[in-house]
C-alpha cells in the first residue's frame, strides 16, 4: 500500500509524542493507536500502518542478541551489559544465549549492527580468502 506524505507525516507526529525521555513509552503507544481507531480521521489505516512501521524499528533499535559458544560467566555478563548500554543508552533489551556452532568468541547483534568475533567467522573469512 503506497502511503501518503500526509500519513507519514501524521504517524511520525504520533511517533514522537511516544518517546519520552528518548525512550518508547508502551502505555503512550497503546493510547495512541486506541485513540486513532476510535476517531477514524482520514488515512487513519495508512497512518496506523506507517506508526506500526516506526514503533517495529524502534523496538528492533533496542534490542540486543548476545550469542557465545558456551556459557558466559557472570562478571563477562556484566561487561557486555555495561558496554552495550553505554554505547546504545538505557532502555535496551539484552539477552543471551548460546550457539555451539560459533566454536568460540562472541556474536552481538543490536538492531542492523552485527559484531562478530566469532571463531566460525574468522575461519569462513580464511577460507574465503583462499578461494
Amino acid at each position: 500500500m503506497k502511503i501518503s506524505k500526509q500519513a507519514r507525516r501524521g504517524a511520525k507526529e504520533l511517533f514522537r509524542g511516544c518517546v519520552s525521555d528518548r525512550l518508547l513509552d508502551e502505555n503512550r503507544v497503546r493510547a495512541v493507536v486506541q485513540d486513532l481507531i476510535a476517531k477514524k480521521p482520514r488515512y487513519y489505516l495508512a497512518v496506523l500502518s506507517q506508526f506500526e512501521r516506526l514503533v517495529r524499528l524502534e523496538l528492533q533499535r533496542r534490542t540486543a542478541s548476545v550469542e557465545s559458544a558456551g556459557p558466559l560467566t557472570p562478571e563477562l555478563e556484566s561487561s557486555v551489559r555495561d558496554n552495550l548500554t553505554r554505547l546504545y543508552g538505557r532502555g535496551l533489551n539484552i539477552s543471551f544465549r548460546q550457539n555451539p556452532e560459533l566454536i568460540g568468541g562472541l556474536r552481538v547483534q543490536v538492531g542492523s549492527d552485527v559484531y562478530d568475533g566469532s571463531v566460525q567467522t574468522r575461519l569462513q573469512n580464511l577460507h574465503e580468502s583462499f578461494s
